[in-house]
Formats: structure tokens, C-alpha cells, sequence
């Protein structure tokens, strides 16, 4: 039996695991979008390529993972590969190509960017807003 792939819940998870809210997002996606629509699109099972390239733009993650992942594989792949005290399954090294510790600054300073940007944003549309109430 194939398991199919929740692409709602996909969104879902990698929203969180970048520790960024439904409204965020929303606000992201454009002004069509809220907290509640952010919040039926991660019920849907699949979601359309054109919205979902949208929102990997928006989160900086590939659309592939929304479309392949499968939560049951990986936790599988996690138990048959690792068991206590192991690395790495047949090898005793990780051979990182990066810096784990530069990649968690990189996508701490992406998210403060992307929240000193929705901040300019809001000021502006405050600035806007009071003008035209003057």
C-alpha cells in the first residue's frame, strides 16, 4: 500500500521548524492571504504547483520537500541507520561540506531580515494609513 504524501502537513512542519507563525506567512504569501487561509491550505492534501512554489519562495525551502516528504520514511530511515552512540551508519565521521554552526547563523540573520522587512512594511503602511485619515 502506498502512503501518499500530506503536502498541507508538509508546509506545516517546515513552517514550524523555521519557527515561523500562519500569520507570517500569510502576510508573505500576499494580501489575499491570512491566518485562517494559511491554516486550511496546511489541511489540504495536495496543494496547487503555482501556490506551492509560492511558499517555497517565501520559506527558502526547495518545492520537492513539500512534495516528498514522508514523515514515516524518515523516521524509519532515523531508527534502522542510528543507534546509541553512532554518528553515522558504517562510519565513524561526518564528513561535513559546511559549517553547521555558520549555516544556523545564516538562517538566523534570513529570519531577522524577513522580520525587519514585514516591520518596514507595517511602518509603511501606518504612514499610508494616516494619511489618509488626514
Amino acid at each position: 500500500m502506498e502512503q501518499k504524501i500530506h503536502q498541507g502537513r508538509n508546509v506545516k512542519r517546515f513552517r514550524e521548524m523555521l519557527g515561523i507563525k500562519q500569520e507570517a506567512l500569510a502576510y508573505d504569501l500576499g494580501e489575499d492571504w491570512n491566518q485562517k487561509k494559511i491554516s486550511m491550505l496546511e489541511q489540504k492534501d495536495v496543494i496547487e504547483d503555482k501556490l506551492l512554489k509560492q511558499i517555497s519562495d517565501s520559506l527558502k525551502i526547495p518545492v520537492e520537500a513539500f512534495q516528498n516528504f514522508d514523515e514515516e520514511q524518515a523516521v524509519n530511515i532515523i531508527a534502522n541507520t542510528f543507534h546509541e552512540g553512532a554518528i553515522a551508519n558504517n562510519s565513524g565521521y561526518i564528513n561535513c561540506t559546511f559549517n553547521p554552526i555558520d549555516k544556523i547563523v545564516q538562517i538566523h540573520e534570513e529570519k531577522i531580515a524577513l522580520y525587519e522587512r514585514m516591520l518596514k512594511e507595517k511602518d509603511e503602511m501606518m504612514k499610508r494609513l494616516e494619511q489618509l485619515i488626514k
